[in-house]
């Protein structure tokens, strides 16, 4: 066969583009024709190869290869080479545009093997394994991508390529063991520090509040803080990660640093807070500091309510918003408490109002323009807003409102924030109980538009200041009648018009120092058809408590752990023959452990009688394992809320503290509602006596135990269905109450 050099030219674009529909085997035979008229032509052998290759036959490829370069000087093929790797990286380049992510990685493993120090591949490599979901954190090492970045001299590399590789790593797998060190080794080659800051926190941001891995996020961000220690969006972040993860000294230490560089009193406010919230979750350690500390942080909050600023950021609005959140769990005195929070959400209001003008007068005037108000021909439509509807302590006692909720009359809207997806099994259960659920993972800025479009008739905030970003939702107005309830006391958004509460969580004067409209049910504000419990997983012979012993325990977040209260608690103790105090912090801090060993010291109790329950991955073998105990001695002056619920449904006698605000009343309430007031008490002195009565009196200890079993057939605590219906009533007469207003 005999072909002219313009002939032989147009075979071989008719190859190429057989090879471009993926007819091979055309492709093949027209190569091999080409090859026969023209075997000096080198480029020949590369297409056949590569057909060969996209055809499965990599021995066949490689052969075809190796053949070509047979008897060529050094020189040549080092120029043959360079020629066979840019036509696979061409078609590889080819394969990535067509979104053909299986094939291009094959072929750029190709160029692999023949260049293996070729970075700019290999970092193609990483990112096309990470599309094809089959990367692992070991590419790293065996590609030798942190080998070759270690290089002395520093190699050359595309930082461009460089930090969309970081990026793409750090969102698929950043918990992978080798990520830090890949973050590590980048360093040197960062060429913008902003956008490898604003990479860092991305990542921070979703591994905190999605996957709730606050350790790994404090890793992340720390190595931000290598390039710009200083750096005043990093810096109260990066503490807060390692607050939350339990690194207490180096979140104390950062928030200080935070402190002491902010000039602006909004952010020093913050930055105050951020230091308090350290000195919080260290707890005992640095007990008295704390308190010393929140009277600084107080004189700092009325600076700023002085000062009435008007023209404050987003970022810096919504943060204040949890500055006040410490002081219920250092005082009840109410009324001080709910004027200091009620002055810094009007703060917050006029900015949020400032800087949304548009926005929160379109919603107003959508408000306003609605037709369809009567409800006597449609359902009644909620929307509950919550970053907690999920396997958490509010997800735990939404549900039963849920369940029950009558889907003739109302219809249900669910606002995820920070949505976890569908990886966890209690989000999945409200997103299918929902009649409409938006999920929105990390930004929020779009949901009171939703709000606003679905025309929801009452939203209802269930986070309150838990959640920063809920209240500056809350605080536009998309929905014309806004509640509060569940998740904390209220907010002090002025745009929320009631606090949900019931006939004792609150005392009967607190309409005089709350601006939000308390409604009180006519029972209790929260009830539960009861809770799934599993087989214990700790008995006490592992703890080392004789059989006969009396068990008090104490089962709650470290800050709500009170001197004052932990000091009545070892009264008990230590009034009680043959006692032990089981003691379990729901965030596993070794802190809390010398925090009562030094306690027990110091009222003369052997600390051998204080026990240390280990904490468990699943909720129903929590439960469980609370079954140890014989009397719950809750805290104060904030008291357990789930964990109270919790005790009572194990059967529990407990005894509470009631005070004068909502975060002291709730034990109360609940155990009011359980059937009853055995271990109520309104005085120390009475926490005490309850105390010792209960864990002397087994008779009382059982008569308490009988009727919390019996209260499971008969008392509102337990009767979820009829706790909705009175919900549900309440929604409708906040509704006729909305109409008759706009007359």
């Amino acid at each position: 066969m005999c072909f002219s050099k313009n002939q032989a030219g147009d075979l071989q674009q008719q190859a190429y583009q057989y090879l471009v529909e993926g007819n091979y085997t055309q492709a093949t035979t027209l190569y091999e024709e080409i090859i026969e008229v023209e075997p000096q032509v080198k480029s020949h052998y590369w297409y056949l190869g590569l057909v060969l290759l996209l055809q499965g036959q990599e021995a066949e490829a490689q052969t075809t290869w190796l053949f070509a370069m047979t008897e060529g000087e050094d020189q040549e093929i080092e120029q043959w080479t360079t020629e066979l790797i840019q036509v696979l990286q061409t078609e590889a380049e080819r394969r990535e545009s067509l979104e053909d992510w299986a094939v291009a990685w094959a072929i750029r493993q190709h160029i692999r093997e023949i260049i293996p120090i070729d970075i700019e591949n290999l970092l193609h490599l990483i990112q096309l394994s990470i599309k094809i979901n089959n990367y692992t954190g070991e590419e790293l090492i065996s590609f030798g991508v942190l080998e070759l970045l270690q290089s002395e001299p520093p190699i050359e590399v595309n930082q461009e390529q460089l930090m969309q590789v970081l990026q793409d790593v750090l969102h698929d797998a950043p918990d992978h063991s080798q990520t830090l060190e890949f973050i590590e080794v980048c360093l040197p080659y960062i060429p913008d520090n902003q956008k490898f800051i604003d990479i860092l926190l991305e990542t921070g941001f979703k591994e905190a509040s999605i996957q709730g891995n606050t350790a790994l996020a404090a890793k992340i961000t720390e190595f931000g803080l290598r390039l710009e220690p200083h750096h005043l969006e990093l810096l109260p972040n990066v503490a807060s990660f390692h607050q939350n993860a339990g690194n207490e000294s180096r979140g104390i230490e950062l928030a200080e640093l935070y402190l002491s560089l902010v000039d602006n009193l909004a952010k020093k406010v913050f930055a105050s807070h951020l230091v308090l919230r350290g000195l919080m979750h260290a707890g005992s350690k640095y007990i008295k500091k704390a308190n010393a500390f929140l009277k600084e942080h107080e004189t700092l909050l009325k600076s700023l309510i002085e000062s009435d600023p008007t023209e404050l950021d987003q970022g810096t609005t919504i943060r204040l918003f949890s500055t006040y959140f410490y002081f219920p769990y250092f005082r009840d005195v109410p009324q001080e408490n709910l004027a200091l929070r009620h002055q810094i959400s009007q703060v917050c209001q006029k900015n949020i109002e400032a800087y949304t003008r548009d926005k929160t007068e379109k919603y107003h005037q959508k408000i306003l323009s609605r037709q369809s108000l009567e409800i006597s021909d449609r359902p009644l439509k909620i929307g509950y807003l919550s970053n907690c509807l999920r396997v958490h302590s509010v997800g735990w006692l939404t549900r039963w409102l849920w369940q029950h909720h009558n889907r003739d009359q109302f219809q249900i809207y669910a606002y995820l924030v920070s949505s976890k997806g569908r990886e966890d099994p209690l989000q999945s259960w409200y997103i299918n109980q929902a009649d409409k659920a938006y999920e929105f993972p990390m930004e929020a800025s779009d949901i009171a538009e939703h709000i606003s479009e679905d025309e929801v008739d009452i939203l209802v905030d269930l986070d309150s200041i838990t959640f920063d970003m809920c209240c500056e939702i809350m605080a536009v107005k998309s929905a014309p009648v806004q509640v509060t309830w569940l998740g904390w006391d209220v907010s002090g958004v002025p745009a929320i018009d009631y606090f949900i509460a019931d006939p004792y969580v609150l005392p009967e004067d607190a309409q005089e120092y709350y601006r939000e409209k308390i409604w009180r049910l006519p029972q209790t504000y929260i009830a539960v058809d009861g809770f799934e419990v599993a087989t214990p997983t700790i008995r006490r012979d592992d703890l080392n408590i004789p059989s006969d012993a009396i068990v008090y325990l104490s089962s709650q977040t470290g800050y709500k752990y009170n001197l004052q209260t932990a000091r009545l608690q070892m009264q008990i103790i230590k009034e009680v023959p043959n006692s032990y105090f089981l003691i379990k912090d729901l965030t596993s801090r070794e802190f809390l452990k010398d925090f009562f060993i030094q306690l027990a010291e110091e009222e003369g109790i052997n600390p051998d009688r204080l026990k240390f329950l280990p904490g468990v991955p699943l909720a129903t073998h929590h439960r469980a394992n609370l079954a140890i105990a014989d009397i719950a001695l809750d805290t104060f002056p904030y008291n357990g809320a789930t964990t109270t619920l919790e005790m009572l449904w194990m059967g529990i006698p407990m005894v509470t503290r009631v005070g004068q605000q909502f975060a002291s009343r709730n034990s109360y309430t609940m155990m009011v509602n359980a059937g009853i007031n055995e271990g109520i008490a309104w005085t120390d002195e009475e926490y005490v006596e309850w105390g010792i009565r209960l864990g002397t009196d087994e008779a009382l200890r059982r008569e308490v135990a009988w009727k919390l079993r019996k209260s499971k057939q008969t008392a509102p605590l337990w009767n979820g269905k009829q706790f909705t219906r009175e919900m549900e009533k309440a929604y409708q007469q906040m509704w006729q109450i909305y109409l008759d207003s706009r007359g």
